[in-house]
Parts: structure tokens; C-alpha cells; sequence
């Protein structure tokens, strides 16, 4: 795939060129640019840009050797500072990158790696800079095979990564089935139909429970087997004449609930509330298409549109498309991003899927990673395109 997002120190990457956020004067600056003169030979480099390079302004960029980099050259992108978004840093940021690759191309170079160019010491808000850097290199990339890596490397996000990791292994682990699924399911079984099987040691006729070597022969086969719906055990409760009186009442399921599962009246009260409360929203939006369900989810968090095209790392045209027609039908990475950016959670981001024909799968590695960033809310999309790229999946930005 030619581009990878990664969790690296782009001063290690073995392109053939990296790019460095640069100062518009030969001076050297913080964050990117003083490691990447740290790491080329600081002497070295600083005499070549004053001796060859000199003054240029913010926007463009010019070439230098590596030094002692392992990637033999560097671009040098004089990157725009970030004031309020209304003095052309946008422009500014884009033609760093296009100009960038355009000279990559110019030379041959068949990798580069870049970082987010202006988001650290240049004040760059991240999403934004994230935005613009997938928007370009896309761009690009249409007419282009070279190798384009997006390097992300810093204390937050690298803490990050080392937190979640472990989870995500155990998550992936539990949930992540295909395997045991091509195993104990027969395809050709009740196609297109929901599949259980019915849990270990109920059978149907039979009083409780009852080990399996003691089933008819008849019933320890077909248990083996896949059927399209399961026996679930009934509860049974003998009822003395007052329990009956309260029960003619309608007072007494409450206390039921609270023998039978240990919750309180209030607790009992307030979950059937609850679930009276997500039914008649289901049944006001169960015509909702993708786009108004989108709007409506949006609105409900308390959320601006620009907060959920930004967190989903979509450029506004893509979402005004959205928007505005109601009949929208989006690729399954969008969708997935735009549940990432209106900060949903998973019931809700299963419900929006569906409305364009998307389901979660515990077949896919990669459904298995969204899912689980959504259930711990870590609506970071960089952070999960690094994972997908760390366990072998393509992202779901580009």
C-alpha cells in the first residue's frame, strides 16, 4: 500500500527522503527541526542551508543532503505558523505538502516519510494538520506508486499506544473469532439466517439441566449442530396467596426483578424507563437514512457539524455532500470515521452502519479495532489507523 501511517522518530526512517518542518531563515528551530539537525550532524547541515539555501519563504521548500540520516535527503518545508486559521495558513500548509511531493517526484525518490508538518512548536491544531496531510497526500497518491509514510511521534501519542496496546491484544483475542467461527459453523446451514447454538446441557423436552452422555442420541447430535434459534432456561417461582394478590395488583414485579437479579424497585423502575425511552427513538428514526440519522446523532450529543467532520478527518465539501443529500451512501472507512468523529458509542455506531448496509463483524480484524476503540471512546483516528497499520490492516483514512 502506498501509504502507511506510522509510530516512529521520523530521524530513523530509511526513505529516500524525509521532510522537516523548517524555519523561512536559516535558523534552527524546535521540536522536528532541531532533532532532524541533531540527528543529519547540526554543523553539517546548518552550513549547507546558509551557504546554499538561504532565506525562502513560508510555503515552499528546497533539498539537502541527509548527512548522517539513514534516509539519504531531506525536504525542508518552510512551514506556516498557525495564528487563527483566517491568515492563510491552510494555503500555506497544502503547498508544503504538494510542493514537497512534487519534488520528491522531480528526483525519482520512490519513498518519502513526512511528519505532521506544523502541529507541534508552529501551533497547528493536530486534527486539522491531519486533515490537510491525508487530503494532499490522497491527492497525490492518485497519480502516483511512491511510498508515503506519515510519521506520528510524540509523548502523548506514544504513551498512548504503550496504555492501550495490552487491552487490545485481549480484546482482539476474545473477540476475534473467524477461526473458531469456520469451525463450529456449517455455512450451508440455514444461509442468510441467524445462527446459535443452543448453550451446553438444556435440551428441548427435558426438565433443568442434563449432562450430556445422558441426552438421547437423537438430541447429543443435533446439539452439535447449528440451529436458528436457541433454548433459553425459564425461571419458575412459587407464589404464596399474598405474592398472588400483589401479583393480580401489577405490583409485584419489581420485587421479582429484585430477588431474580438483584436490583432495587428504583434500579428496576428506571431501567424500564430507560428502555421505554431508547424504543420510542427507535421507532421516530427507524425510517432515518444514513445522512439523517447522521444530523440527528450529531445534534443530540450537543455537537457542531464542524466538530464531527473535523474528528472524522473530512474535508467540509465531503461532508456538506452528506448533508445535503439525504439519500447519501457512503463508503464503509467514511462511515466508520464519522462514528469516530460524533463520538459515538457502539449500539449507536452499529444502528448508523446499518443505515448504509454496514455491519460490524467478529470476522474482521479490523471491525474488531474500531470496536473496541469505540467501547473504551478513544475517538482518535490517527491513534486507530496506527494500530490497524501495527496489526497488519489497511487504514481507514485513506
Amino acid at each position: 500500500m502506498p501509504f502507511r501511517i506510522v509510530r516512529n522518530d521520523i530521524t530513523k526512517m530509511e526513505t529516500d527522503a524525509i521532510v522537516n518542518t523548517a524555519n523561512d531563515y536559516p535558523t534552527v528551530g524546535t521540536g522536528c527541526d532541531h532533532a532532524v539537525y541533531e540527528a543529519a550532524g547540526f554543523s553539517e547541515l546548518l552550513d549547507y542551508r546558509v551557504k546554499n539555501v538561504g532565506f525562502v519563504p513560508e510555503g515552499d521548500v528546497f533539498l539537502t543532503p541527509g548527512f548522517h540520516l539513514p534516509a539519504k535527503h531531506i525536504i525542508h518545508a518552510v512551514s506556516p505558523h498557525y495564528y487563527d486559521g483566517k491568515h492563510g495558513e491552510e494555503k500555506l500548509l497544502r503547498s508544503c505538502y504538494r510542493k514537497s511531493l512534487r519534488l520528491a517526484a522531480e528526483q525519482g525518490f520512490r519513498s518519502v516519510a513526512f511528519p505532521l508538518i506544523s502541529t507541534g512548536g508552529f501551533g497547528y491544531p493536530k486534527e486539522e494538520g491531519m486533515r490537510i496531510a491525508v487530503d494532499e497526500i490522497h491527492a497525490f497518491l492518485l497519480n502516483s506508486d511512491m511510498q508515503v509514510y506519515l510519521v506520528v511521534f510524540d509523548s502523548k501519542a506514544t504513551q498512548m499506544g504503550k496504555n492501550l496496546y495490552p487491552d487490545l491484544e485481549a480484546y482482539i483475542d476474545q473477540n476475534y473469532v473467524e477461526e473458531k467461527h469456520r469451525e463450529e459453523y456449517n455455512p450451508a446451514l440455514y444461509a442468510g439466517r441467524e445462527r446459535q447454538k443452543r448453550p451446553s446441557g438444556i435440551f428441548p423436552g427435558t426438565a433443568g439441566h442434563m449432562p450430556h452422555d445422558a441426552a438421547p442420541a437423537a438430541f447429543r447430535e443435533e446439539r452439535e449442530t447449528t440451529v436458528p434459534f436457541a433454548y433459553e432456561p425459564v425461571m419458575m417461582y412459587d407464589l404464596d396467596d399474598s405474592e398472588e394478590e400483589d401479583m393480580r395488583d401489577g405490583q409485584a414485579l419489581s420485587s421479582i426483578a429484585s430477588a431474580a437479579f438483584g436490583i432495587d424497585s428504583d434500579q428496576y423502575d428506571d431501567a424500564i424507563e430507560e428502555m421505554e425511552r431508547k424504543l420510542r427513538e427507535r421507532i421516530e428514526h427507524m425510517t432515518d437514512t444514513f445522512s439523517e440519522y447522521l444530523l440527528y446523532l450529531i445534534k443530540k450529543k450537543g455537537m457542531k457539524n464542524s466538530d464531527a467532520y473535523k474528528g472524522a478527518l473530512l474535508d467540509k465539501k465531503v461532508f456538506s455532500k452528506i448533508k445535503n443529500n439525504r439519500n447519501y451512501h457512503p463508503e464503509k472507512r467514511t462511515a466508520l470515521r464519522l462514528c469516530i468523529g460524533a463520538n459515538l458509542n457502539l449500539d449507536e455506531s452499529k444502528d448508523l452502519l446499518s443505515r448504509a448496509g454496514y455491519a460490524l463483524s467478529p470476522c474482521d480484524k479490523t471491525d474488531i479495532i474500531f470496536s473496541y476503540f469505540i467501547e473504551k471512546k478513544f475517538y482518535d483516528l490517527t491513534e486507530l489507523d496506527i494500530q490497524l497499520e501495527e496489526h497488519g490492516e489497511p487504514c481507514i483514512i485513506i
